[in-house]
């Protein structure tokens, strides 16, 4: 009998050791969940040997499990209480506890019990325990060339996001909103139902190419720039000649394409929904048309457009300069963090020091890498830089971004995603291969979208720390470091292509842990008071928030008085400066998490000189010859 229980075991073991291979259907009804434990709480996976005189060696062991299975029973109970799910302690799965519902739930109802049962610092995974399973590697049609989705090890791609194994910790939520900051979108069939009401900010009517200004169709009506253009057109003197680009539409496929349904490619995110707001047509995007679509991307107001009823978020910004961050970009990436909104962008294409958006402070800037590891050569970089993500290498003379997928023509070294066939204005949709960290950006927006749908209390800084806290190191596939302020195909480093590569499942791991939340502080002038607000953080459900501490990361030192209070006030120095104060909130689990604010000192501009060629003109006698001369006036209108 004990060897028949045992081969039960070790067979129930290998099918959980298999279930990163599988997922339930969303429709799918599940009679109870499976729950994986972190492994310092988990009983089954520090079973205690035992010492009982049993017969032989697995009799002993066969003993232990049994002991260790029931304190699992007992730690499931518990947890599910907690967690405020419904259910009993059935039995294991391997190393995992089965938890079985009243009744068996699914949809909506199914994914708010895992979800509550994710967010227990004590959980590890959620799996659904549905009578048919189903391959959790997406059927898409084209989902083999997406090589950037797959990851290290078994899957042999040692620069991709690892998607598989995240997916087996969520596959997203539709209440999960990122907006895609580009070109407009096709109304390509694998985004249909994903698509929310968008804006078009496309304010000059020669760049819009659509025949009007700004107005509620974000749909893409091709950005080709003709010779005729560049030729006669002083605004597209320094433009390149090129096709349509359709980037928009590729970078929503990649977040957000429908996933599962057998054709096409696969989303990141396979439940998010896409905001479109256009910003850009021939040739690029104005300055002003960008800065107002970022921000009605993340709900805040812009005079003339409408309010945007679906804030995002998430927000993908692949859209780059050549100059520094400016007051007009840092100030709205400000803005947008304060509404609660992750801004990631592209660190851009020029292979040298980073510039605006990519080196603003708060954004999530994004270098692009190779299927090998290495930097590509185009791939801007720099100590702003939080992690790498593939981007894709046309490294080949016959690689060509215009290609369907087809197995030749370098496309095994490219990113693939939704496009359209139309050189100039739409034709039919398709699907396309590009390059570059406009690429790269969406993967990160992708991954952070997920991480919201597990933990929707996570701020952007937090996101940001916890993606990098994740990220694999680095590789060195070549011989070159990255270095300097203009590089080629190198060796990343942390200095130079941020944290690291960029790893789904780690990231959503890290999602799960009680979230910091600070009050925006902003800019203040020098010597100012400013009060450190920590009391919106917030806790899992079934703990609650037991300790609290500032301290300080960077900018001159300030002394913080009572640092353990969720709620402090301290003096800056009464210089410009740069501070960024951080909190870190620990649960009675022993469990913490942490985020930070920049908070920046600036004196006020020196009040503009007055008086002219016969000397300086007090307030006083400047107002005495005022009402002088209202005087004189008043006495000419009575004459």
């Amino acid at each position: 009998m004990y060897r028949a229980l045992l081969r039960l075991c070790l067979l129930a073991f290998s099918l959980i050791v298999a279930l990163p291979l599988f997922a339930a259907a969303p429709d799918a009804p599940a009679f109870g969940v499976i729950v994986g434990y972190r492994d310092a709480v988990n009983p089954l996976s520090r079973e205690e040997t035992d010492r009982g005189p049993w017969a032989d060696g697995r009799a002993r062991a066969q003993a232990a499990w049994m002991r260790a299975a029931l304190r699992s029973r007992e730690l499931t109970a518990r947890v599910a209480r907690e967690a405020g799910v419904r259910g009993e302690a059935a039995g294991e799965a391997g190393r995992a506890a089965l938890l079985r519902f009243q009744r068996p739930l699914q949809g909506r109802a199914l994914e708010d019990a895992m979800r509550r049962l994710r967010l227990h610092p004590d959980v590890a995974w959620v799996e659904p325990n549905v009578l048919v399973q189903r391959q959790a590697v997406p059927n898409d049609a084209l989902y083999a060339s997406q090589w950037h989705l797959k990851g290290p090890g078994a899957f042999g791609e040692p620069a991709g996001l690892n998607m598989e194994n995240a997916w087996n910790l969520s596959v997203g939520s539709p209440s999960t909103v990122v907006a895609v900051v580009d070109s407009g979108i096709r109304p390509h069939p694998d985004l249909a139902g994903r698509v929310l009401p968008g804006y078009d900010f496309v304010s000059e009517l020669l760049v819009a190419n659509d025949g009007d200004g700004r107005d509620a169709d974000p749909s893409d009506p091709g950005d080709w720039v003709s010779p005729s253009d560049v030729a006669n057109q002083p605004l597209f003197a320094s433009c390149f000649v090129d096709e349509s680009s359709w980037h928009g539409t590729f970078i929503a496929g990649q977040i957000a394409a429908e996933t599962d349904n057998g054709q096409g490619v696969a989303g990141l995110n396979w439940r998010a929904q896409i905001v479109p707001v256009r910003v850009s047509g021939k040739c690029g995007a104005l300055v002003s048309d960008l800065i107002d679509g970022v921000r009605w991307a993340a709900g805040l107001p812009v005079a003339g457009a409408p309010v945007n009823l679906n804030p995002a978020r998430v927000i993908n910004l692949s859209f780059g300069g050549s100059a520094a961050c400016s007051p007009a970009y840092q100030s709205m990436v400000d803005d947008v963090n304060a509404a609660g909104a992750l801004l990631v962008v592209a660190a851009g294409n020029r292979a040298r020091s980073l510039t605006r958006p990519a080196d603003c402070d708060g954004v999530m800037a994004v270098a692009s890498v190779r299927r090998d590891g290495a930097k590509t050569d185009y791939s801007s970089f720099g100590p702003n830089v939080a992690l790498s993500a593939p981007g894709g290498s046309c490294d080949a003379p016959t690689c060509d971004r215009r290609y369907m997928y087809t197995g030749l023509n370098g496309g095994d070294r490219l990113l693939l995603s939704t496009s359209n066939s139309g050189t100039t204005t739409p034709a039919a949709d398709n699907y396309g291969y590009e390059e570059g960290t406009s690429f790269a950006a969406p993967q990160a927006a992708g991954v952070a979208s997920l991480m919201l749908a597990l933990n929707p209390s996570l701020t952007p800084r937090a996101l940001i720390e916890r993606m990098q806290a994740g990220a694999r190191p680095h590789l060195s596939p070549v011989g070159t470091t990255c270095a300097g302020t203009s590089a080629g195909v190198c060796n990343c480093t942390t200095t130079t292509c941020g944290a690291g590569l960029l790893d789904a499942q780690v990231s959503l791991q890290l999602a799960t842990r009680p979230a910091a939340v600070i009050r925006p502080v902003g800019t203040v002038v020098p010597g100012a008071s400013i009060t450190l607000d920590g009391r919106g953080s917030v806790a899992l459900p079934g703990s609650n928030l037991v300790a609290y501490r500032w301290t300080q990361d960077s900018g001159p030192t300030v002394a913080i008085p009572a640092d353990t209070a969720s709620l402090t006030s301290l003096t800056l120095p009464a210089v410009e400066g740069r501070w960024v104060f951080r909190l870190t909130v620990t649960d009675n689990n022993g469990v913490s998490g942490s985020d930070a604010i920049i908070v920046r000192g600036v004196s006020p501009p020196a009040p503009a000189p007055t008086g002219g060629g016969g000397g300086p003109v007090g307030w006083m006698t400047g107002l005495v010859l005022l009402a002088t001369g209202l005087g004189l006036r008043r006495a000419r209108r009575r004459a």
